[in-house]
C-alpha cells in the first residue's frame, strides 16, 4: 500500500507543477506570439489533463482486491496511461498542423520573451520530471516521458528563440513547433502501444515461451510435458504466469513438491509476482492422476 501511495504523490508533485506552469505558458506565449509556446501550452494542458487522469487511476490502482475485481485494481494504471498517450497523439498532430500553417506565413515573435520563458520552462519540466525519477509503474514512466519530452522542447526553444534573436529568422519557430510535435507523436505512439499490450495479455517477458518451457524441461527431468502455459502482466510491474505441468507416474509425491517449489522459485526470478502451477501424473493404466 505504501508503494501505491508513493506511485501517487509523485504523480500530484508532477501534476501540480505542471498545471501552474500551462498557465504561465498560455500568457508568455500571447506575449511573444510564439506558435511554439502556445503548441507547448496545448500540449502542457493535455498534458495537465491527462496528469490528473493518471493520478486518479493510480490512486484507484491502490485499491485491495474484492468481488468486483479479484485482481485488485492495479490495471486501471494502465487505462490512465493509454488515455494519457492518446491525449498527447492528438495534441501533437494539432501541434504539427497549425505549425505547419504558420511556417506558411511566418509570424514576427518576441524572441527575449521566448527566451525567458524557455529558461523558466526548462526549469519547471526538469523538477517536475525529478519528481517522478524513482517512479516503476507503466503510468508513472509515461508521465516521465511526457515531461523529458517538455524539458527537450524547451531546450529546442531556447536555441530557437537565441537564433530568432541574431538572425530574425522567424520561420524557426514554426520549425521548432513541427520537430517538438512529431518527437511527441513517435514517444505517444509506442507509450500507446505498450499500454495496449498489457490491455491485451501481451507475454510481459522478453525469452520466447518456447525457450522457457525447454528450459523447465532440461531442468527436471521428472516433468513429462508442460501445457496451459499462459502468462500476462496486470500493470507492467505485476505479472501473472499459470502452468500446467505432467510429471511421470512414478514421480514421487514429496519429489512433486520439491520440483514445484524449484519451478516457482525460477519463475519469480523472470519476475512473476502470481504463480499458479497445477500438476498431474502421467499413469498407463489409468490416465492422468492430478495432484
Amino acid at each position: 500500500m505504501a508503494h501505491n501511495h508513493t506511485h501517487t504523490k509523485h504523480i500530484k508533485t508532477a501534476f501540480i507543477l505542471n498545471a501552474v506552469f500551462t498557465l504561465i505558458e498560455f500568457g508568455g506565449g500571447y506575449y511573444t506570439n510564439s506558435i511554439a509556446i502556445l503548441s507547448d501550452a496545448f500540449h502542457d494542458l493535455g498534458d495537465s489533463f491527462s496528469l490528473g487522469i493518471a493520478w486518479y487511476f493510480q490512486k484507484l490502482a491502490s485499491k485491495k482486491s474484492d468481488n468486483a475485481f479479484t485482481f485488485g485494481y492495479k490495471r486501471f494504471s494502465i487505462l490512465g496511461a493509454l488515455i494519457n498517450a492518446i491525449i498527447l497523439i492528438v495534441g501533437s498532430i494539432f501541434i504539427i498542423y497549425h505549425a505547419f500553417l504558420r511556417f506558411q506565413s511566418p509570424e514576427e515573435v518576441h524572441s527575449i520573451g521566448m527566451l525567458i520563458l524557455a529558461i523558466i520552462g526548462v526549469g519547471a519540466n526538469s523538477l517536475a520530471a525529478y519528481s517522478l525519477s524513482k517512479g516503476h509503474s507503466l503510468n508513472e514512466k509515461v508521465v516521465r516521458l511526457h515531461l523529458i519530452e517538455d524539458v527537450l522542447g524547451w531546450i529546442a526553444v531556447l536555441i530557437g528563440s537565441a537564433i530568432i534573436y541574431f538572425t530574425s529568422w522567424h520561420f524557426i519557430d514554426s520549425l521548432l513547433s513541427i520537430g517538438i510535435g512529431f518527437f511527441i507523436l513517435f514517444n505517444a505512439l509506442k507509450s500507446a502501444i505498450a499500454s495496449v499490450k498489457i490491455i491485451l495479455q501481451a507475454t510481459p517477458i522478453k525469452e520466447p515461451k518456447e525457450e522457457l518451457i525447454n528450459r523447465i524441461l532440461n531442468s527436471f527431468t521428472e516433468i513429462d510435458n508442460i501445457h496451459d502455459f499462459h502468462m500476462w502482466s496486470l500493470d507492467g510491474e505485476t505479472n501473472v504466469v499459470s502452468i500446467h505441468v505432467q510429471f511421470e507416474g512414478t514421480t514421487s509425491a514429496s519429489r512433486i513438491f520439491e520440483v514445484k517449489t524449484e519451478l516457482r522459485a525460477l519463475l519469480k526470478e523472470k519476475n512473476f509476482q502470481h504463480i499458479t502451477i497445477e500438476t498431474d501424473l502421467i499413469s498407463e493404466k489409468d490416465g492422468n492422476i492430478s495432484l
